[in-house]
């Protein structure tokens, strides 16, 4: 309490004093652009996917622009020690996701390479993850992938370029007649959601859906 009279918790938009437990004042929540994507449905990132790999659903949270106050959220969440920003993201989402009859048996993470992990301290996506897995009572697993590389090339942008990242990352066991909701941060190229999927895709009987907390 003596902490938060010192270091009040602030918006990340307009500086106002706010609650704890928030990101932004109820004003700056009006200026962020959430996309009202329906799962189950087509949209921007659905078929941006299909382009990249065989996707059954696709829902992004919001709209990552180029000064958007999501790229200021986020940025906080993977560059600021702020980890409590993946669950107050979660509970967002929460709110604005319905699976109906298209609920996943899986929840899978893009994992950070050990090196990175190390650096950071955390994953970003943990907390998100294991959040929307208590609210839809959906299981998660953060060691079903693994990353085998700290970098990756930046330029791939094409579907010409995925027998590059083909081994970028790789499946730690055995996942069959699963469908999966693959979840990361931000959507750009595709290329490290699609290197992802097709591990799971060519393992047996599985099928994909894509959650991302942005879409660019």
């Amino acid at each position: 309490m003596f902490l938060d009279f010192l270091f009040p918790n602030r918006c990340l938009n307009c500086n106002s004093i706010i609650d704890a437990e928030n990101l932004v004042c109820e004003a700056c929540t009006d200026q962020i652009h959430f996309t009202h994507h329906i799962f189950g449905e087509e949209n921007e990132l659905e078929k941006r996917c299909r382009l990249l790999f065989p996707v059954e659903n696709a829902y992004a949270l919001m709209q990552f622009g180029e000064e958007s106050l999501s790229r200021k959220i986020v940025h906080d969440l993977k560059y600021k020690s702020r980890e409590k920003v993946g669950k107050i993201l979660a509970e967002w989402t929460a709110k604005r996701l319905d699976f109906k009859n298209e609920k996943p048996d899986l929840l899978v993470s893009v994992p950070l390479h050990p090196k990175k992990l190390k650096e950071r301290g955390y994953n970003q996506l943990h907390l998100f993850t294991e959040t929307l897995s208590e609210h839809f009572e959906i299981p998660y697993d953060h060691t079903l992938i693994k990353r085998n590389f700290y970098k990756k090339a930046q330029a791939l942008k094409d579907k010409a370029h995925r027998s590059a990242t083909e081994k970028l990352f790789s499946i730690s066991k055995p996942v069959q007649n699963q469908h999966v909701l693959l979840i990361d941060d931000v959507f750009t190229t595709g290329n490290t959601m699609s290197s992802v999927a097709w591990e799971i895709l060519k393992e047996g009987n599985n099928k994909v859906s894509v959650l991302v907390m942005a879409v660019d």
